[in-house]
């Protein structure tokens, strides 16, 4: 394969500095091209002095004078703000660009790559939440592949490779269940957000572990797989599978499933969705069916952790409601982190919204920003 030039947006947290490994292993087949970072200066410029790319971009402006000091004379250009975000990315030395920032800020440099014709390794999954027919319809446009990056995706795509002409009858997305699997609602009304930051299986950021506590992280995904694969939700499943081995499966309308199994490490699906179509060879530890003889599956508990219940709600709903879900429960994850509210009390903010804010059955993407707006300020309200 020819070398690719990578962008990387949120190259400080998770994601992003699994990604770094991933090309630190692999330098003859990626370079880093773009790093940014929203708050994380320190590492921005770490990461920066050793990946030695094109430009870097600080979220937060305040920051910029620290970063162009460190990195300036490195001949690193230094750029600050939300619209240097949305400039750098349609820059012609790209050629991917790895969307891990976390969240709705996603969106609109994501939407901005598409449309200078950049291919997306897709880990924002927020980005198809908020406006999946719109992101879908830019891709079509512009020819652009988007490649997912989240292990359940990841585990897709991989099923579909030499399949695609072949229909779907459902995919399988599967599901940890988080640290508070087999709990019921009495049991959850004191956690605290320490216990709710203790994932059995990855090591992810605060926001994702918190979404995967209470499943609104599987009922996200549920919502870009739809996208991503262009599904019915009578066609999406999820099943709760504790050992996180089998990270999703396909079922084809013969009734036959691929599953695609391994050991949880994001770097796996982050090199599958960079090095596509070839897989590279790595070092990552490797599954072994003798340290695993039960591999056991449940079915969630939606009555308890009514997250998942609700984003099928806004999927089925569609328009600007999944736009609705995300922003509610990226302020009711902020409140929950930050001790203003109980972690049952997200999904009771996350419905009122859902059920007060203006609804849209075919929303723009002025209409979708305004919706995000809109639905924080209530959201706000309700704290």
């Amino acid at each position: 394969m020819q070398k690719r030039n990578i962008a990387i947006l949120g190259s400080t947290g998770s994601i992003g500095t699994q990604a770094l490994e991933v090309i630190a292993a692999n330098t003859d087949k990626f370079a880093v091209e773009v790093l940014t970072a929203q708050r994380n200066a320190d590492l921005l410029i770490t990461q920066a002095s050793i990946f030695k790319p094109n430009c870097v971009v600080i979220g937060d402006e305040h920051l910029y004078d620290k970063v162009f000091a460190a990195l300036n004379p490195l001949d690193i250009k230094v750029y600050a703000g939300a619209k240097a975000l949305e400039a750098v990315v349609q820059m012609d030395t790209i050629d991917i660009v790895l969307t891990s920032m976390v969240g709705y800020a996603g969106l609109l440099p994501t939407i901005k790559a598409i449309e200078a014709g950049k291919h997306i390794a897709l880990a924002n999954k927020e980005t198809l939440v908020v406006a999946g027919e719109l992101i879908t319809a830019l891709a079509q446009q512009y020819g652009v592949n988007i490649y997912p990056v989240d292990s359940e995706h990841s585990a897709i795509f991989q099923c579909l490779v030499g399949e695609f002409h072949n229909p779907i009858e459902k995919i399988i997305l599967t599901a940890s269940g988080g640290p508070f699997r087999g709990k019921k609602t009495a049991d959850l009304a004191a956690v605290t957000k320490a216990q709710a930051l203790k994932h059995p299986n990855w090591v992810m950021g605060a926001k994702i572990t918190i979404d995967s506590a209470s499943l609104m992280n599987k009922g996200l995904e549920v919502i870009e797989a739809k996208w991503l694969f262009g599904l019915q939700a009578s066609q999406i499943e999820v099943i709760v599978h504790p050992q996180s081995i089998i990270h999703s499966l396909v079922q084809f309308e013969d009734g036959s499933i691929k599953a695609q199994l391994g050991l949880p490490d994001m770097k796996l699906p982050i090199q599958f969705a960079l090095g596509f179509p070839d897989r590279l060879k790595s070092d990552f530890p490797r599954f072994d069916f003798i340290n695993y003889p039960n591999l056991t599956f449940e079915k969630p508990d939606t009555d308890t952790f009514r997250n998942l219940a609700l984003a099928f709600d806004a999927m089925n709903q569609g328009g600007n409601m999944p736009c609705i879900l995300n922003a509610a429960n990226e302020v009711a994850v902020a409140a929950f982190l930050e001790d203003k509210i109980g972690f049952l009390e997200m999904s009771d903010l996350i419905a009122t919204c859902m059920a007060k804010v203006s609804y849209l059955s075919s929303p723009s993407l002025e209409d979708y920003v305004y919706t995000d707006t809109e639905t924080r300020r209530f959201a706000n309200t309700l704290l």
